[in-house]
């Protein structure tokens, strides 16, 4: 998967992580805390804070452990849920550690980790948005995505897909 945007849901006024498929078509859109929207945003655009955030915490504390981020997945959606997990590597060999997923992608971003989604997750939450060829174009075009989209949209055929918080509201921000 790859980081496609991140943006404020224009009909929930809650930010919303669109990862894509690295070899398909399909979107995952995945709605996040505003804080956490922030954590991913400054790894993307390679800010450093004057002092650690959570996630710069996090990765300074796995790799003073002698550890790293091996990859961050997308698990699965349950009750309005999404759920990730991230998978470490040590000397003694891998550790899978729960999470929410923005922590998972904020802290994969850092780290420069591969963010996978199981394809089950693709295919019960998974959206088609209809490719560009500009980028200019793609930027309008999910901008429209997040204008006519909200959580209720997912419900059809299982749970909607709202906030990776299970103590989010996902129509408040």
């Amino acid at each position: 998967m790859a980081i496609d945007g991140v943006q404020v849901g224009f009909s929930s006024a809650t930010p919303v992580v669109l990862l894509k498929e690295a070899e398909g078509e399909r979107y995952l859109p995945i709605w996040i805390g505003a804080v956490e929207a922030t954590a991913i945003v400054a790894a993307l655009e390679e800010m450093v804070p004057p002092r650690p955030l959570t996630h710069d915490l996090l990765r300074m504390a796995v790799e003073s452990l002698g550890a790293e981020v091996d990859r961050a997945v997308v698990t699965e959606v349950r009750d309005n849920v999404f759920y990730a997990e991230l998978v470490l590597t040590t000397g003694g060999g891998e550790v899978t550690v729960s999470c929410r997923p923005s922590d998972a992608i904020a802290l994969a971003v850092r780290t420069e980790a591969p963010l996978f989604a199981h394809h089950e997750v693709l295919d019960e939450a998974g959206v088609m948005i209809k490719a560009a060829e500009e980028p200019e174009e793609q930027i309008e075009e999910f901008r429209r995505f997040l204008e006519a989209v909200s959580p209720e949209d997912f419900s059809s055929g299982g749970p909607a897909v709202g906030p990776d918080d299970p103590d989010q509201d996902p129509a408040s921000p």
